[in-house]
């Protein structure tokens, strides 16, 4: 039998995570310093981890609301309206398995074939494989270091067709590290409006942003706003990425829909994690303000130990990643992270995992210690040194 003709084609043809490929090449090696990873490096704080055993010593291990706890929800609300003024109601929450559920969700419940989408590169690798999947064609969008690895306006007109069904917006951005400022999120605001796509707003670091700027939500728009679906959940923030919980917020209807496909493939999100996440959003600011000025020390270290090595970097303002230009060794993104893992055992990852326009960068996370940080930094000295002779 041949197995690859009973294959569904769009899967069959999908590239596996380039991201996946260098971590799991780092386990196979001793004494790696892994700094290719978007993990937070800390435990999820204990008072978080107490609700969630907690939950488990009264039972609470049964199937919750296909929607979500109903108390999670209405904490998600709370929450969404105190950090970033996003005006929700629990019934336009959607509890789901992490934020990449939801990006699934919106993708299938929103595009049918012939549709495009418009996504903004270098771009997390879920975007194009689940768009794909749902049938429609995607359209990259170059951005580009010189503005920031913002999406500007004109680039959005330029890649706007009668076709455009959908826009992926994610920022802070993985990889970049870039943010989109409210002047220029209003600037798209007003593409948006004039052409009437939707928008998938991932803001899964929105709480990580660096030097006093904070993150702007289109969900906040009021007249693109039942256009927009805002992703969030609690792994970054909270450092909860093995409790698997995200959630989308958007239009009641739009909601739903996707309950609707979240209740045949999930039925509900885990138990423990939802009570967990409870606390998390009741009693948790003070976690996230530690942890993200622990990542801001760590980031000003990073570029400036990258700057030091000759790597031009554009300095990043949120999430935690730096995306160092690397053409100047001559390599390729692959061939620089496959030659500095096996001659000197760090492993970060190539720029090109995120898209096309991602060649000749690679992305490090300092989501690592400041030990393993200065560890990495000391080996890429020595093998940028061998590089240049």
């Amino acid at each position: 039998m041949n197995l690859k003709q009973n294959i569904n084609p769009v899967i069959r043809d999908l590239k596996p995570s380039g991201i996946r490929k260098f971590f799991d090449l780092a386990n196979s090696m001793d004494n790696v310093v892994s700094l290719s990873i978007g993990e937070p490096d800390f435990a999820t704080p204990w008072h978080i981890r107490d609700v969630g055993i907690y939950s488990l010593e009264k039972s609470r291990t049964h199937y919750l609301s296909n929607s979500g706890l109903p108390e999670l929800r209405e904490e998600i609300v709370k929450y969404a309206a105190r950090r970033f003024g996003l005006t929700y109601a629990p019934e336009n929450v959607l509890v789901t398995v992490g934020g990449s559920e939801a990006i699934d969700l919106a993708c299938r419940v929103l595009l049918t074939p012939g549709d495009e989408v418009i996504v903004p590169e270098p771009s997390f690798v879920c975007y194009e494989p689940l768009c794909r999947m749902a049938g429609a064609k995607v359209v990259r969008l170059r951005t580009r270091a010189e503005d920031e690895f913002r999406v500007t306006p004109e680039a959005l007109e330029a890649a706007i067709t009668p076709k455009t069904k959908l826009l992926i917006l994610s920022y802070p951005n993985n990889p970049t590290g870039a943010i989109l400022p409210k002047e220029n999120a209003m600037a798209l605001a007003a593409v948006i409006r004039r052409h009437g796509f939707f928008v998938l707003s991932d803001e899964i670091y929105a709480e990580l942003t660096y030097g006093g700027e904070r993150h702007f939500s289109l969900g906040t728009v009021e007249d693109i706003r039942e256009r927009v679906l805002v992703v969030n959940g609690f792994s970054k923030a909270y450092a909860m990425t093995g409790w698997r919980l995200g959630y989308v917020m958007g239009d009641a209807y739009l909601i739903k829909m996707m309950t609707k496909l979240h209740q045949f493939g999930i039925m509900s999100a885990p138990t423990t994690s939802q009570y967990a996440a409870c606390e998390a959003l009741r009693e948790g600011d003070d976690d996230i303000a530690s942890m993200r000025e622990e990542y801001d020390d760590r980031r000003r270290i990073i570029v400036d130990g990258l700057r030091t090595l000759g790597l031009g970097c554009f300095e990043p303002t949120g999430a935690f990643y730096v995306f160092p230009e690397i053409v100047s060794t001559g390599l390729s993104s692959e061939e620089f992270c496959e030659k500095l893992l096996r001659e000197e055992r760090v492993a970060v990852v190539p720029g090109n995992a995120f898209g096309e326009s991602g060649e000749g960068f690679v992305r490090i996370s300092y989501a690592a210690s400041l030990e393993n940080i200065s560890k990495a930094l000391e080996r890429m000295e020595d093998f940028l040194k061998k590089i240049r002779g």
